[in-house]
C-alpha cells in the first residue's frame, strides 16, 4: 500500500491490566507480551500502522491510576500526559468494563488537562457475563466522549478504533470536572500567572505533584504563609481523589445496573481456596509440579525427533560435502552446536505456554496476592513476585518489570535477587544434566524423579533469592514503608490459540537469539579445535589435529586446575567460559565438543556424554559432577545482557560489580562443597 505524507501520533493510556498491550499488538501487528495482571508493560512502546493511506504512530504507555505517579513506570505515563501530550493528535483511553470506576479517575484528569481523547470500553462481554449492564450511550453523554466497545483478545472493535483515529474523533471541549478548592485558588492563580499556564487544572496538578517544590522555587517571593501551609502534595492529591470519586459515583449510578439477586461469583468461590493462607500455597506447589512433569513428559517425543533430525543433517553434510575443513566445520561444529540448543525448544515452549495460561486465566494475579504475606519478612512485597515469576522466562524483562514497585528499597532488592530465578536459558543446562545423572524412574509410578529434580532447581533458585533478600534487607537501609494494593481480575477462560501463538513467537525468539550466539561460538570452537601447535615442538601451526592436542584443549586444560575440585574436566571448563555470553551456550558448546571427537560413534550427543570416561575409568558425568554443575548454574551470574541491564536500572557500578562477584563466588563455593561431599 502506498503511504501518503499525512500522519498522526496517538497515545494508548489506561489503568494496568485493561488490555492496552493487546490492543497495541493488534493495531501495530506487534508481539509485546501481555498478561492478566498489573505491571506487564513498564516502559513506553512504539509502533505504527497504516489505515486508509494514513500512517499512525502509536505509543503504548505503562498502566497508571492517576497523573500522580507512585512508581517508575507510572512516572513515564505522568510525564507524557503532563509534558509531552501536546506532541500527539490525541489519546485513545482504555476503560475496562469491569472496573469503570477505577478508570474514570485518570480519564477525568486527562480531560481536565484539555488533552484530546476518545474512549475504548474493553471486555464489555465479561461484564455482561457477570450480570452487569452498561448504558454505553449514557456513559458517553456524561463523560462527554466518543466510546468504542471492544473485545481486544478476540479482535472485536479494533477496526473501529482505527476508523475513529482516522476521523480524528477526539473530544477536547469539556467543562472541567474538578473544581479548584477555595483554599488553593489563590496559590493556583499565582502559578498560572507566573508560569503562563492557561489551564487551571494543569497548574493545580503541578502544585499537587511531588516535584512541586522545585517548580515553585522561582516564585518563592510571591508565596505567603497561607500558600506554604496549603502546599502538601499528598494531601492535595487525596483531596482531589475524594472529590473526583464523589462525581464518578454519580455517573455510575446512572450508567450501571446489575441483575436482581446477583449470585455469588465463581471468582469469589475459587478465591476462598486459591488464596487461602494454607491451601493456596499447596495448590500453587501442585500446579508447579504438574508443569514440570509436563516439561519432561510431553517434550520427550519432539526432542527425540529434533535430535534425530540434526544427527541426520550432520551425517548428510559429512557425506555430501567435500572432505576438508569446511566439511568438519559444518558437520561437526555448526550443525551439532545449533542442534544442541534447538532440541530444548519443546521444553521451553511447554513451560512458557503453561505460564501464559496461568497469566491469562487470572491465576497469576492470585499468586502475587498470595505471596505478599510470604515475601514481606524477606524485605520484598507481593509485587516482587511479578519479576521473580517472570524471571523463570528471562531475567531481562523481569528486572525491567521491577519499575512498578513503588518502594525504592524493595525494588533494588528485587533487582539484585531476580537473577537467582531459574530462567529459560538455564533450562537446557538443567535438562541435559538431569537426564545424564538422574534415572528415568517414577515415584509411586506417577511422579518422575527428573521432574522432581527440575522442580528442586526452581525451588533452590527461589529459596536463594529469598535468603539473599533477607541479607540485603539488613544491609540496605530505608525508612520508607510499603503496602500492596491491587485489583484481582476475574477468572477467565484462557485464549488457548492466542497463548499458543505467543509461546511459538517466544520460542522462536529464543532459538534465533541463542542460535546467533551458538553459530559464532561453534565457529570459534571449531577453529580452536581444528588447529594446534606442531607435534614436533616447533612454533608451526598444524591443522586437523586431534582434539586433545588442539589450542582449545590447551585453553581448557590451562583452567582445569581451578575447576578440577568441582569435578569438571577441560571440556566443561570451555563450556563454562563460553556460557558467559549466555547460559544456554554451555549446551551448544558441549554438543559441538562431543561431535568433534574423531572416534565419536554415530549416536546422540547425550549418549556420548553419558558414556564419556576419565583416564581412571570413572564416568565424566557422574552424580557428584552433575549436581555440582546444577548448583553452579543455579547461582552463577552467567549472562552479559543481565549484567548490562542491572547497571542501567541501578545506575551503580558498585552494586553491579557486587552482584557479579557475590553470585559467581557463591556458585564456585557451593558447587565445590557439593562435589566434595558427593564424590
Amino acid at each position: 500500500m502506498q503511504q501518503s505524507d499525512t500522519s498522526k501520533k496517538i497515545l494508548l493510556v489506561g489503568n494496568p491490566n485493561v488490555g492496552k498491550s493487546t490492543i497495541f499488538n493488534i493495531l501495530c501487528n506487534r508481539r509485546q507480551k501481555t498478561g492478566n495482571y498489573a505491571g506487564v508493560t513498564v516502559a513506553s512502546l512504539d509502533g505504527e500502522y497504516i489505515y486508509k493511506n494514513e500512517k499512525v504512530e502509536v505509543t503504548d504507555l505503562p498502566g497508571a491510576y492517576s497523573i500522580y505517579p507512585d512508581s517508575e513506570d507510572e512516572a513515564i505515563s505522568a510525564k507524557f500526559l503532563l509534558d509531552d501530550a501536546k506532541n500527539y493528535s490525541g489519546i485513545v483511553y482504555i476503560l475496562e468494563a469491569l472496573n469503570i470506576k477505577r478508570g474514570l479517575l485518570l480519564l477525568q484528569q486527562i480531560q481536565d488537562l484539555n488533552i484530546p481523547v476518545t474512549v475504548v470500553l474493553n471486555q464489555i462481554d465479561q461484564a455482561e457475563k457477570r450480570g452487569i449492564t452498561i448504558n454505553v450511550q449514557k456513559l458517553a453523554e456524561l463523560t462527554g466522549t466518543e466510546i468504542i466497545c471492544t473485545n481486544a483478545k478476540k479482535n472485536i472493535g479494533v477496526e473501529d478504533i482505527r476508523e475513529k483515529v482516522y476521523q480524528s474523533a477526539f473530544t477536547t471541549e469539556k467543562e472541567n470536572t474538578f473544581k479548584i478548592p477555595i483554599e488553593q485558588k489563590n496559590l493556583t492563580g499565582k502559578v498560572m500567572q507566573h508560569h503562563h499556564i492557561q489551564n487551571p487544572f494543569r497548574a493545580w496538578a503541578t502544585i499537587a505533584s511531588g516535584n512541586s517544590l522545585d517548580f515553585l522555587e522561582p516564585m518563592d517571593e510571591q508565596l505567603d504563609e497561607n500558600d506554604r501551609k496549603n502546599l502538601i502534595p499528598k494531601r492535595l492529591q487525596t483531596q482531589e481523589t475524594i472529590r473526583r470519586y464523589q462525581e464518578i459515583d454519580k455517573i455510575l449510578s446512572q450508567v450501571i445496573t446489575k441483575k436482581a439477586q446477583f449470585r455469588e461469583l465463581l471468582t469469589e468461590k475459587m478465591d476462598k481456596i486459591l488464596v487461602h493462607p494454607f491451601w493456596g500455597y499447596v495448590i500453587f506447589g501442585l500446579v508447579l509440579l504438574f508443569i514440570f512433569q509436563m516439561v519432561f513428559f510431553l517434550a520427550s517425543y519432539p526432542m527425540d525427533w529434533i535430535d534425530t533430525g540434526f544427527n541426520y543433517l550432520s551425517a548428510a553434510a559429512s557425506q555430501h560435502l567435500p572432505a576438508g575443513p569446511v566439511n568438519s566445520l559444518i558437520s561437526n561444529g555448526i550443525i551439532p552446536g545449533i542442534g544442541g540448543i534447538v532440541i530444548f525448544a519443546p521444553q521451553i515452549g511447554i513451560l512458557l505456554y503453561f505460564l501464559y495460561l496461568l497469566e491469562d486465566s487470572g491465576y497469576m494475579a492470585r499468586v502475587v496476592f498470595l505471596m505478599d504475606r510470604f515475601l514481606r519478612p524477606f524485605g520484598l512485597n507481593g509485587k516482587s513476585i511479578v519479576p521473580l515469576v517472570s524471571g523463570t522466562a528471562c531475567a531481562i524483562p523481569a528486572i525491567m518489570s521491577t519499575r512498578n514497585i513503588e518502594n525504592v528499597k524493595e525494588r533494588l532488592i528485587t533487582i539484585m535477587v531476580t537473577p537467582f530465578m531459574t530462567c529459560s536459558a538455564r533450562l537446557p543446562v538443567y535438562s541435559i544434566i538431569i537426564a545424564l545423572v538422574i534415572p528415568n524412574h517414577f515415584a509411586g509410578g506417577i511422579i518422575s524423579y527428573r521432574a522432581l529434580a527440575l522442580m528442586a532447581m526452581y525451588i533452590l533458585g527461589f529459596s536463594t533469592a529469598l535468603i539473599a533478600s533477607l541479607i540485603l534487607k539488613n544491609i540496605i537501609q530505608s525508612k520508607e514503608k510499603s503496602f500492596l494494593i491491587m485489583d484481582l481480575p476475574s477468572y477467565k477462560k484462557p485464549l488457548f490459540g492466542y497463548d499458543f501463538k505467543m509461546m511459538l513467537r517466544k520460542v522462536w525468539d529464543f532459538i534465533t537469539g541463542a542460535g546467533r550466539i551458538i553459530f559464532v561460538v561453534s565457529i570459534i570452537i571449531w577453529v580452536l579445535s581444528y588447529f594446534g601447535p606442531s607435534i614436533n615442538g616447533s612454533s608451526k601451526v598444524s591443522s586437523d589435529v586431534k582434539l586433545e592436542h588442539s589450542y582449545l584443549a590447551r585453553m581448557g586444560k590451562a583452567i582445569e586446575p581451578a575447576i578440577a575440585p568441582l569435578g569438571y574436566d577441560w571440556k566443561m571448563g570451555v563450556g563454562i567460559l563460553t556460557s558467559f555470553a549466555a547460559r544456554e551456550v554451555f549446551v551448544g558448546t558441549m554438543s559441538t565438543l562431543y561431535s568433534l571427537e574423531d572416534d565419536a560413534p554415530e549416536t546422540k550427543v547425550i549418549d556420548r556424554m553419558r558414556n564419556d570416561v576419565k583416564p581412571n575409568g570413572e564416568k565424566v558425568f557422574n552424580l557428584a559432577t552433575g549436581i555440582s554443575i546444577l548448583i553452579f548454574y543455579a547461582f552463577a551470574m552467567q549472562c552479559i545482557s543481565t549484567v548490562a541491564l542491572v547497571y542501567r536500572e541501578t545506575k551503580s557500578v558498585r552494586l553491579t560489580f557486587f552482584q557479579i562477584v557475590a553470585m559467581s563466588g557463591l556458585a564456585y563455593i557451593a558447587s565445590l562443597i557439593v562435589y566434595q561431599i558427593l564424590k
